[in-house]
């Protein structure tokens, strides 16, 4: 018992940041993955629009930037002496930010595939597939935020 009074804040804490890391990280990872084969596909016939491409696949990939983030500075307040009630607090201020950068970089990847057909018809409206991604981007902003003020 003595164990989990002394590391449980920090055993918590950390817990917090492997969450908000790790399913950001992964749901970003796979998003790009699956929007890159998209590109891939369009790129095949018309390599010049490569820049356009790449803008619609980094979309997915801020939602592991703000997991990382977010358990960067929770990782910046872990020690030894952290209570449980503190380490209970960092993983609670994780909680936001991993599932809903989990579920938003899926989706937001979807969406850039499916713009990506809007590039491959009529590139001149590309920029409407970039802000059909960004409406997306917004809830994982908002959960960026709710955790870094709970940090």
């Amino acid at each position: 018992m003595e164990f989990i009074y002394e590391y449980g804040g920090t055993i918590l804490a950390g817990i917090g940041v492997f969450l908000a890391v790790s399913l950001c990280g992964i749901a970003s990872g796979r998003g790009l993955g699956r929007v890159g084969e998209s590109a891939a596909a369009l790129l095949k016939e018309e390599p010049e629009k490569f820049a356009q491409a790449l803008i619609l696949q980094l979309m997915p990939a801020s939602q592991g930037l703000y997991g990382f983030v977010i358990g960067f500075l929770i990782w910046l307040q872990m020690g030894d002496g952290l209570t449980l009630q503190a380490g209970f607090g960092l993983l609670i201020a994780a909680l936001p930010i991993a599932f809903v950068g989990y579920y938003t970089a899926g989706n937001q990847a979807d969406v850039a595939v499916a713009s990506m057909g809007i590039l491959a018809k009529r590139p001149e409206e590309n920029s409407r597939g970039i802000i059909l991604c960004s409406m997306v981007e917004m809830y994982a902003i908002l959960a960026f935020a709710m955790s870094f003020l709970l940090i």
